[in-house]
C-alpha cells in the first residue's frame, strides 16, 4: 500500500517504498545495496507488483524473503527474488505497465483509503466511448505533467476500458510507458466526459492539442493501482526463482 509513502522511487529527505526495502536489505546483509526500481509512482499511490534489480555476489537463500519481510513494515512485502543476468534492468526491459483507477460510486467506508468516492451521473457509454478514442492516439504530452525530463512523449497504449470490479468502476489502461501523472489526467479527463462537462470532439482535441494546461488531473492517488509490470515472455523462469 502507497498510502503512508512518497512514491516508489527513492528520494532525498523522503520517505518511499524503495527506500524502505533498500534499509531492510542494508539490515539483513550488513552493507547498502543499491536498488533500481521498475515503475515510479507519485505520493500515496499503490502497487499490487513491482520490480527492483540489484546487484551482488552474495547468495540468497528462501529463508531471506521471510526475514526481509520480518523486518519490512507491515504495508511492503516481497514475494520473490529472481537470480537474472548481469545486463537485466528492471525498468529499461519490462515491455508493458499496467494501471488501474478506482471509484465507488455508493458510500463505502471499507473503499474509503483505495478508491475514489464519486457519486455524480454517468454517462456510462458515452465514458467508454472515450476511452476507446485513447488507443488511437500515441502523443500524450497532453497528459504529462510539466517539468518531466522525458525524451519522448509517445506511448503505445494496449488496453483502455471501464470495467466493473465488484462495487467499483474500474479504468483500466495498460501501455509500453506512462508519462508522469498520465493514468490520472486520463482518469480525471475521462471523468468530465462521462459528466458532459466536456464532449467526446472536445476530448479529442485536448489529447492533438499537446497543452497539459487543458487536461485534469483533479483525481486523488489513492484510487490508482500498478497492477503488474510485464516481461517477454520466459524473462523470469521459474527455475531461476530464488525463493523456492
Amino acid at each position: 500500500m502507497g498510502t503512508r509513502y512518497n512514491g516508489f522511487q527513492v528520494q532525498q529527505n523522503a520517505n518511499t517504498i524503495q527506500a524502505e526495502i533498500e534499509k531492510a536489505f542494508g539490515i539483513l546483509r550488513k552493507n547498502k545495496v543499491a536498488m533500481t526500481g521498475s515503475s515510479r509512482t507519485d505520493a500515496g499511490v499503490h502497487a499490487i507488483q513491482n520490480y527492483l534489480h540489484f546487484d551482488t555476489e552474495e547468495q540468497i537463500d528462501a529463508a531471506f524473503i521471510y526475514k526481509l519481510n520480518a523486518v519490512l513494515p507491515g504495508d511492503i512485502v516481497i514475494r520473490n527474488i529472481f537470480a537474472v543476468g548481469s545486463e537485466t534492468h528492471s525498468r529499461f526491459d519490462a515491455i508493458s505497465r499496467e494501471y488501474k483507477y478506482y471509484i465507488y460510486r455508493k458510500k463505502n467506508p471499507f473503499l474509503a483509503d483505495r478508491a475514489f468516492y464519486f457519486p455524480y451521473k454517468l454517462d456510462l457509454e458515452i465514458i467508454q466511448q472515450a476511452a476507446e478514442i485513447v488507443k488511437k492516439y500515441t502523443d500524450f504530452t497532453s497528459f504529462s505533467k510539466r517539468n518531466t525530463q522525458v525524451k519522448t512523449f509517445n506511448c503505445k497504449i494496449m488496453e483502455s476500458c471501464w470495467i466493473w470490479e465488484g462495487d467499483c468502476l474500474v479504468y483500466n489502461v495498460k501501455a509500453n510507458r506512462f508519462l508522469r501523472g498520465m493514468v490520472r489526467g486520463l482518469t480525471a479527463t475521462l471523468l468530465k466526459v462521462g459528466r458532459s462537462k466536456i464532449s467526446l470532439q472536445e476530448f479529442e482535441e485536448t489529447i492533438q492539442s499537446k497543452d497539459c494546461t487543458k487536461i485534469s488531473f483533479a483525481v486523488p492517488s489513492h484510487g490508482l493501482f500498478l497492477i503488474a509490470v510485464n516481461y517477454p515472455e520466459n524473462f523470469l523462469q521459474p527455475s531461476k526463482i530464488i525463493n523456492v
